[in-house]
């Protein structure tokens, strides 16, 4: 390396470090699954604590979703049984459950749920048209939005905003797979599809940090789509060189923007890779991989931590992350009720 790249690298590096350092540690981790309670929750320090009790009024079915408001005062949960959306006041623990929306989702909250990063609205998949419905939030739910103009084609599953909370897009079954929409207080005209389409059905969606990217994963090969982002698609990135090995169902930057993990269906069950306007080579699998089908995958806040939702016990599974996966930490004492469907951090 030249003496000036070598300067530019350790700028980059010290850089990297301050900002790392800025970001706030997570306090919490909850993981979504189909038996009772539904929802599991524990404190998060290098490692999961001791599980919080149980929300007192528990969702009422199979849960496929949960978020964390940001501003780390709420918690939302999808489920398949009416109402299909409970959401919960969080301040370490779960609180009394927020009065249901005036007008329900249209269907099994079959997809995923996600506050918006500024914390003024919230959105849920689901399964039958209009797939997908949004509220305001203010320590509770207000007016549904209206439907977007342009529906999604099919049901729609962990859906996501831009960090900036300009743009909504929805990951769906049917082609074009994603639809994305501009937000101001409700959804925009559609964008455009992209020219060179996902490919198979869409079933989770993540901007990066900066918004200037959008990652699509599919349950079809090569099971992750990526394009540049800039008020619509970009040209396709590139697919990674050693693909995802089976159909994908979670997808995570993070927070520093300088990778991605995915979770899919056949082992290693989670496949990771250095970002920087494309796919970097494939990262080394963990030493003790998750133990089946993975669902969920997210970041720790602060990013030096990663956790994936899966089938088979103990259905959530976390590492510390430094440019690759370290040695998994413990399971937890309790662990969650059924197959983990998805997982987040606070």
């Amino acid at each position: 390396m030249s003496p000036i790249s070598s300067t530019l690298a350790n700028a980059s590096a010290r850089a990297y470090r301050t900002f790392a350092a800025a970001l706030p540690g997570s306090t919490a981790i909850a993981v979504s699954h189909p038996n009772t309670p539904f929802v599991s929750a524990y404190p998060w320090s290098t490692g999961f604590g001791t599980k919080y009790a149980n929300p007192a009024t528990l969702p009422t079915g199979t849960a496929y979703g949960v978020g964390f408001k940001r501003q780390g005062d709420a918690i939302a949960v999808s489920h398949v049984t009416t109402p299909f959306i409970s959401a919960y006041p969080w301040s370490a623990g779960f609180g009394s459950k927020y009065a249901n929306p005036a007008t329900l989702p249209g269907g099994n909250g079959y997809g995923g749920v996600v506050f918006k990063p500024q914390g003024d609205a919230i959105a849920i998949g689901h399964f039958n048209s209009p797939f997908v419905a949004a509220y305001p939030w203010s320590a509770g739910f207000g007016t549904k939005y209206a439907n977007p103009a342009t529906l999604p084609s099919n049901l729609v599953n962990n859906l996501n905003f831009r960090p900036q909370g300009d743009v909504i897009a929805l990951p769906h079954v049917s082609s074009p797979y994603i639809s994305t929409y501009p937000w101001s207080a409700g959804f925009g005209t559609k964008y455009a599809d992209p020219a060179t389409l996902p490919g198979a059905n869409g079933a989770d969606v993540a901007f990066t940090p900066s918004g200037d990217a959008i990652a699509v994963v599919v349950t079809g090969a090569p099971f992750v789509a990526a394009y540049p982002w800039s008020a619509g698609f970009g040209t396709k990135y590139s697919n990674p060189a050693t693909a995802p090995t089976g159909n994908s169902y979670g997808v995570a930057f993070t927070p520093q923007g300088n990778a991605i993990a995915i979770s899919h269906s056949n082992t290693p069950f989670v496949s990771a890779y250095p970002w920087s306007s494309g796919f970097g080579t494939k990262y080394a699998n963990p030493a003790t991989l998750p133990t089946g089908t993975s669902t969920g995958v997210a970041f720790t806040n602060s990013g030096d931590g990663i956790a994936i939702s899966h089938y088979i016990s103990p259905r959530v599974t976390a590492y510390p992350w430094s440019a690759g996966f370290g040695t998994k930490y413990a399971d937890p004492a309790t662990i969650p009720t059924g197959n983990g469907s998805d997982v987040d951090f606070l």
